[in-house]
């Protein structure tokens, strides 16, 4: 699979652009600001119709202008397909996939396997189980759809459970019966969604320490461990066990909404513990065993998004890095980078066709 051609209008700070590409590499270069990156997520934005960086919509348009269209087009399999996300402020998002409208946004999550590679993925070891949660959904959503849809019956029915608890506590009332059809709901979807991540752990870390093992100059042992109360009971146990505490902080406290991922080196937290360059290699190796695995489910090459990591890495990884990346095993790869020159030159150790599109 790869993306052909882009087209943005009012996108962020870019009022017009029209963009042929490589089916190999792409280089967007120039000066902070420019809009390198911005590019890269609007790639983003049609594989997951909402953007890497900033997930409030109509912040994504161009200021003193009222919309926003990103238009990409696809060869997947020998086959063109057209995407289109369209936003007008007040109005709902569109997405539309040859012309025709996705009734729900879940339909469209997996057709366009895409990983990015960012600064930003720092908050995966200094934020909270949210973020790491997020990174762990967002890969069985691209590889399950059944997965996508738990989910989101899951948060709906958290959500309802919620209301009904602070609704108890402004009526100083209470009703089990009621809660327990939301805690029947939570068990039931809970069950699989916790089913489907340990499976999912359990064949992404030894993936992810492989790639580890390839970037790092050290062969520290790092590892990532699943970590949830549903390991030792079940959800229904934890609700009943919990209702006291919930009532009081009117919101449900436990469940798989709060599991998380450990992320340790040599047996200890990596965000404590990890130097900058071992948390580097960590997160670049999390995410290209995030390609791996999707790979694995997947007919199509995912997209691969690098923002900006030739200024955040070392030579001697970067190195590393481009010699993953000289591999039949990748598809279409997209790159920002400030520095024109170390740009190609990098991409000149590649053998890949390549194009360098320099932004002003």
């Amino acid at each position: 699979m790869n993306l052909k051609t882009l087209s943005l209008v009012n996108y962020k700070n870019i009022e017009s652009k029209h963009l042929d590409f490589d089916p190999k590499i792409n280089c967007f270069v120039g000066r902070n600001g420019i809009g390198k990156t911005n590019i890269l997520d609007s790639i983003y934005h049609l594989s997951f119709g909402k953007s890497y960086f900033n997930p409030i919509t109509s912040q994504n348009i161009r200021h003193s202008t009222d919309f926003f269209m990103i238009e990409g087009l696809y060869d997947r399999n020998n086959r063109e397909d057209k995407i289109i996300v369209s936003v007008k402020k007040g109005q709902k998002k569109i997405i539309k996939r040859n012309g025709k409208n996705y009734d729900k946004l879940s339909d469209h999550i997996g057709f366009l396997p895409l990983v990015i590679i960012s600064p930003a993925d720092n908050d995966l070891i200094i934020e909270g189980s949210a973020t790491r949660r997020k990174f762990m959904d967002g890969v069985l959503a691209q590889t399950d759809s059944n997965y996508l849809n738990l989910l989101l019956n899951y948060n709906k029915t958290l959500s309802q459970r919620n209301a009904l608890l602070k609704y108890f506590a402004a009526n100083q009332t209470f009703d089990h019966t009621n809660l327990s059809i939301y805690n029947d709901q939570l068990h039931r979807l809970g069950s699989q969604i916790y089913n489907k991540r340990k499976v999912f752990v359990t064949s992404f870390t030894p993936i992810f320490k492989e790639r580890y093992q390839h970037i790092a100059t050290n062969r520290e042992q790092i590892n990532l461990t699943y970590q949830s109360k549903i390991h030792d009971t079940s959800i229904i146990d934890l609700l009943e066990q919990n209702l006291s505490k919930d009532r009081v902080l009117q919101h449900t406290s436990v469940g798989t909404h709060k599991d998380d991922l450990d992320f340790s080196i040599e047996g200890y937290p990596i965000k404590k513990f990890g130097s900058q360059g071992q948390q580097k290699s960590f997160l670049i190796a999390l995410k290209l065993a995030q390609f791996d695995f999707i790979l694995q489910q997947n007919d199509n090459k995912p997209i691969l998004l690098l923002d900006d990591i030739f200024d955040k890495l070392d030579e001697n990884r970067v190195e590393q890095l481009i010699k993953l990346v000289d591999d039949n095993h990748f598809g279409q790869l997209f790159v920002s980078d400030t520095h024109a020159e170390r740009t190609e030159a990098v991409v000149k150790k590649i053998s890949q066709s390549y194009k360098i599109f320099r932004l002003s």
